[in-house]
């Protein structure tokens, strides 16, 4: 399956209408977003555009409801009531009632959730690790993915904000192993980078973040991947 990955949005709505022209141009099969849609330097009282990249996120779920979505820590910071870099207290109301209205409009059996798997490609914001595998369910489940990913999208607040889980992770920073590196290859934004990045069994892809200046520090591509070669390549 060949897959678009809309990596962190942090209040650019044209993201979704740069990527729904890709995939009406049926570039991809389905599209997967890793989300941490509110936020942005220096953005912290434009409601109005709070708002405005809620409404193409919402108009994006509906044009194609296959989309898979991966909650960020920028999103369950407001869900959570945690206070996160960049969060926006006059904004607040308005994204826990956005973030309903997106639930609301995805089809029951695409809910959003930490993590997504496609065939042996797991989505998520940060990452799995192996250790994180390992602690959410038995010794004999370890193997078993649907499981762990089960499990994983079963947890709150208490196991989930911290360093370690799939919505703070930064693999790129660490050496930790993470989840069953030689059979499902990862993919996870969070970390800004100057470029698409594969290195062994993961791929990062928040290349649309920027500097506080609003200087892009990436390429602005999108992520094309093919599930089941692993082939990627950058469309913009």
């Amino acid at each position: 399956m060949r897959v678009l990955v809309i990596p962190d949005v942090h209040l650019k709505p044209w993201m979704f209408e740069q990527a729904a022209v890709l995939m009406c141009e049926k570039k991809a099969d389905r599209a997967v977003c890793l989300m941490d849609i509110p936020d942005d330097w220096g953005k912290e009282y434009d409601i109005a555009l709070y708002e405005q990249t809620y409404d193409a996120a919402i108009d994006f779920a509906k044009e194609f409801p296959e989309t898979a979505w991966c909650y960020g820590n920028h999103d369950l910071s407001y869900l959570w009531h945690r206070l996160e870099s960049g969060y926006s207290s006059m904004a607040a109301y308005t994204v826990q009632r956005k973030l309903l209205d997106l639930r609301d409009a995805l089809p029951e059996n695409h809910p959003i959730r930490y993590v997504q798997k496609i065939d042996n490609v797991l989505f998520s914001h940060g990452g799995v690790l192996d250790y994180f595998a390992e602690s959410v369910v038995p010794k004999s489940n370890y193997h078993d993915v649907e499981a762990v990913v089960a499990a994983i999208n079963e947890l709150g607040p208490n196991e989930m904000w911290n360093d370690a889980s799939p919505i703070w992770l930064r693999p790129q920073h660490s050496n930790m192993r993470l989840y069953k590196t030689k059979e499902l290859l990862q993919v996870v934004g969070h970390t800004p980078m100057n470029m698409i990045t594969k290195e062994g069994n993961l791929i990062s892809c928040d290349v649309f973040s920027t500097y506080q200046n609003g200087k892009p520090i990436g390429t602005e591509e999108f992520l094309l991947l093919d599930t089941e070669t692993w082939e990627c390549s950058g469309v913009k």
